[in-house]
């Protein structure tokens, strides 16, 4: 998918939300559109790559365009749980505690290279994903809605850093891997920079993306793609059942329940984007690397023959055929 400078007259809410963020963002339209994803299906994601590639601006500026807060917290190795969800602290004129809150409690937060951060501060960011709330004291506080984390971690660099543990990293509905912009678009990244900054308008607030959040509930979803999930998800436990067998050793754990759950739900908001009110097969299989790539776990073996996540998946994809019929609707 891709945008031009002025929207459609019948382009609707998101059409125009992309549109907007559009404006300072060259390329990148796959994170785009994998950051809108999660937001209508209330889902997390994974950025992976190096630096200078906007990820911090691309959430920014969705931010921006959806008129919800944004917060961005540097992972450093000294940070504590209290740093992100927050703590109590003592008020001497009133002798009492209060509660100071976290950089959490916003819509759209940026965990910037979260692989920095101990393992503490890493369960404390994924629990408050998991359950949109947080705990201080006796007090449990609310997170705002709608409520985005988007982590980013650096592939470069192995010193200083704390890799996610893998049942952690699965709380992420999709992890997204950045490349490097082509000639033109890095052409045109330099060009901006020249001159001033577009300024983002808003095009929707938070209570209209809540109601688009309903609407994409609404999208059908056909029993044959639900079973397509659940047997791509299988596939990566038991390549054999695919007629993989040769990968089966390259494979230590395949994906959890949670792969096939997200799947159906990211292509659910996938679908309504595409102003589709039903899932087709290709909703699904265009997320599939997104949604498995980082809940697999692959053996030493697979490292020494440098077979990645995205190989096995791309191999299960295309021995399991799509489910007919397609799910057309009700």
């Amino acid at each position: 998918m891709s945008w031009t400078d002025a929207p459609p007259a019948s382009a609707g809410p998101i059409e125009k939300v992309l549109y907007e963020v559009k404006k300072t963002i060259v390329g990148q339209d796959n994170l785009l559109e994998r950051l809108i994803v999660a937001l209508l299906a209330r889902g997390h994601i994974l950025v992976e790559g190096v630096p200078g590639l906007a990820k911090t601006l691309a959430v920014k500026s969705l931010a921006e365009a959806i008129g919800g807060d944004f917060h961005r917290v540097q992972f450093t190795p000294d940070l504590v749980p209290a740093d992100i969800v927050g703590t109590r602290v003592y008020n001497q004129q009133k002798a009492e505690f209060q509660v100071q809150l976290g950089p959490v409690f916003t819509n759209l937060l940026l965990a910037d290279e979260i692989n920095r951060a101990p393992a503490k501060v890493q369960s404390a960011l994924l629990e408050t994903m998991q359950e949109r709330q947080v705990t201080i004291g006796r007090e449990t506080h609310k997170l705002p809605s709608p409520f985005l984390v988007m982590a980013t971690q650096n592939p470069i660099e192995n010193e200083g850093v704390y890799p996610l543990p893998e049942a952690q990293v699965d709380r992420f509905m999709m992890k997204v891997v950045v490349g490097y912009p082509s000639v033109t678009e890095e052409f045109v990244v330099v060009e901006r920079a020249l001159g001033r900054a577009a300024a983002i308008q808003k095009i929707i607030d938070p209570v209209t993306l809540a109601a688009l959040q309903e609407e994409v509930d609404k999208v059908y979803v056909d029993p044959s793609l639900i079973e397509y999930a659940v047997n791509l998800a299988h596939a990566t436990r038991d390549p054999a059942r695919v007629g993989l067998t040769d990968l089966a050793r390259y494979v230590t754990f395949g994906a959890s329940p949670r792969s096939s759950i997200s799947l159906v739900l990211a292509g659910r908001a996938l679908a309504y984007i595409r102003g589709r009110e039903y899932v087709v097969p290709e909703d699904l299989a265009d997320l599939a690397l997104d949604v498995l790539r980082h809940r697999l776990v692959l053996s030493y073996e697979a490292l020494s023959d440098e077979v990645t996540p995205d190989l096995i998946i791309a191999k299960i994809l295309a021995n399991l055929s799509f489910p007919e019929p397609a799910g057309r609707g009700r």
